[in-house]
């Protein structure tokens, strides 16, 4: 009996020990050390842009991190190659520290995307190339176009001059940037700025090229046929405890120019205003400039944007293709997003009062599809002046109102 008690003793310190992480070589489950992590640190690829149609493009290579077990990688439209090795479409396994680069064929299609998904257990990550878009010609159109007029508006009272000229490879713009037409009254309560004559000299290529397919974003995206550059951001910020500045917050939330009541930048009938410099500028559709073009409800080209391709305002073809389809008010591919995005204030700090949606360009969403244009509120079609087709650009009555990015090639900016 006394033998059987000891047995039993002995075999109850041995169970301790063992679930207590004792007994010297037994498991420990505590602190993680024997816990298996097949999840790796996310990783990203860099997208190229302008590559050739049906060539083999390949990633920079990435290297494999946070985990302490082989895991499974996988890839969806093209192959991936570990540490070297031969390029493969089947599923795998990858160590932590290997490096991992996939490669897959740009499209036949100019101006066309294609995306390559690698997964990592569990984590993926796209790689995309664009095919360099075709080349388009713009010489013989609006190359030789000037004006020297005396506004006599109250807020210019002054020359208007501009000149369009083109030789081999450019469009050249000289221009004073003083507006041709009616504008509001400036200096007013909401823009101290009173307008005067700029110094504008700038160049476009007459051979434009649509290279990406989502567009580089863009401050001054167009300048007018009469000179008047088209600028639809805002210096506005607020930041997330609703501190507002409508010239030069330090917040994230970028307040826009037009569509809300919100904030106030004084704009005229033109959706124009002045900046500190005295630059008179288009936010959106200009109204009067319309009215002094005189074309009606028709295409109407009103400048070029700064990636050398023509610009419209309101009208297109119902069919983009069809010079003999109906006009139409071209309508954005952008809307108003159904709720805030996380961290946006909703009232102002210095009143209380309300930040409705659609104050802030954050407040707004692509959704592809969802109207004519693209992301950049441009298409591809026949227009009157390019009856072969182009890409062209259209300036809308609602948001984005004047691009936010192009889809050509344009000189980088210098600070706003």
């Amino acid at each position: 009996m006394l033998f059987s008690i000891k047995v039993v003793l002995v075999g109850l310190i041995v169970f301790v020990l063992n679930a207590c992480g004792g007994g010297g070589g037994g498991a420990s489950l505590g602190g993680g050390a024997g816990i298996t992590d097949t999840t790796p640190t996310a990783f990203t690829f860099t997208d190229q842009t302008g590559v050739v149609e049906s060539t083999v493009i390949t990633s920079a290579a990435i290297t494999v991190m946070g985990i302490n077990s082989s895991t499974a990688i996988s890839i969806t439209g093209g192959t991936y190659s570990v540490a070297g090795a031969a390029y493969t479409s089947s599923t795998g396994t990858v160590a932590n520290g290997q490096s991992v680069a996939v490669r897959h064929t740009s499209s036949a299609g100019a101006s066309t995307t294609t995306n390559t998904v690698l997964t990592i257990g569990g984590v993926s990550a796209t790689f995309s190339s664009t095919t360099v878009g075709v080349t388009y010609s713009t010489a013989n159109v609006y190359c030789d176009l000037s004006e020297l007029t005396y506004n006599s508006d109250e807020s210019v009272n002054t020359n208007s001059d501009y000149s369009w000229v083109c030789n081999t490879q450019n469009r050249l713009l000289s221009a004073n940037g003083i507006p041709n037409h009616e504008v509001g009254t400036f200096p007013n309560a909401n823009n101290p700025n009173t307008i005067s004559v700029q110094n504008i000299s700038e160049t476009f290529t007459i051979s434009p090229s649509v290279i990406s397919s989502s567009g580089t974003s863009a401050r001054t995206v167009a300048y007018a046929l009469n000179g008047i550059k088209f600028d639809p951001g805002t210096a506005g910020r607020c930041n997330d405890a609703g501190s507002c500045s409508l010239a030069g917050g330090s917040g994230s939330w970028s307040i826009e120019a037009l569509g809300h009541d919100t904030f106030d930048f004084g704009d005229d009938m033109n959706h124009a205003h002045v900046q500190p410099t005295g630059a008179y500028h288009y936010h959106g559709i200009p109204e009067r400039y319309l009215t002094k073009l005189a074309k009606g409800e028709a295409m109407t080209l009103v400048g070029w944007a700064a990636d050398g391709f023509p610009v419209y305002a309101r009208y297109g073809y119902s069919v983009a293709d069809d010079s003999g389809s109906p006009i139409k008010i071209m309508e954005p591919t952008w809307r108003l997003k159904s709720s805030a995005d996380a961290g946006r204030p909703s009232t102002k700090i210095n009143d209380g009062s309300p930040i409705p949606l659609g104050a802030f360009t954050q407040d707004y969403e692509y959704v592809g599809g969802l109207g004519d244009l693209d992301r950049c509120n441009g298409r591809s079609g026949v227009t009157p002046e390019f009856p072969r087709g182009i890409y062209y650009y259209v300036v809308t009555d609602s948001f984005p109102y004047a691009s936010r990015c192009l889809r050509g090639a344009f000189a980088a900016e210098g600070p706003p």
